[in-house]
Formats: structure tokens, C-alpha cells, sequence
């Protein structure tokens, strides 16, 4: 097998989302909440930070692009 199962960008996106998990839900056992309700809030924080850190983390730069992405184009203020 030549190349890697998951890109270095996706691997990034998952690490950071549990990494949040597992805090949201270290935070909610410290405040005194009960085991199973630690594990729904660590899942629904990762589940949100997937989607927050993929948008977060570009993806043309996986790709080596190194200039900025115009956002806007064509709406231009006159």
C-alpha cells in the first residue's frame, strides 16, 4: 500500500474533534452530570466539531496552493 488510508488534513479534522469531545466531556463529569449524559455531550461536541473544523482548515491547502483564495469574486462595491 503506496499511500496513506486517511489524507494529513482529515487525520487533523478527527484528532482535533475528539480532542474537543473528550474535553466537552471531562467539563460535563467535572460540573457533576452523570456518566451517560457525559458521553452524549463528548459526542454531540465532536459531531459539531467535524464540521466546524473542516470548514476551519482550508482545503486548497492540502493541495499546496499557498495564495489566498479570493471570496466575494464578482461582487465588487462601486
Amino acid at each position: 500500500m503506496d499511500r496513506p488510508l486517511l489524507s494529513l488534513r482529515t487525520t487533523l479534522v478527527f484528532l482535533l474533534a475528539v480532542l474537543g469531545g473528550a474535553v466537552a466531556a471531562l467539563l460535563s463529569w467535572m460540573a457533576g452530570e452523570g456518566v451517560p449524559q457525559c458521553v452524549f455531550v463528548g459526542l454531540a461536541a465532536a459531531g459539531a466539531a467535524v464540521s466546524f473544523f473542516n470548514r476551519l482548515i482550508v482545503a486548497e491547502f492540502e493541495r499546496g496552493q499557498t495564495e489566498a483564495v479570493p471570496h466575494g469574486e464578482g461582487t465588487e462595491r462601486g
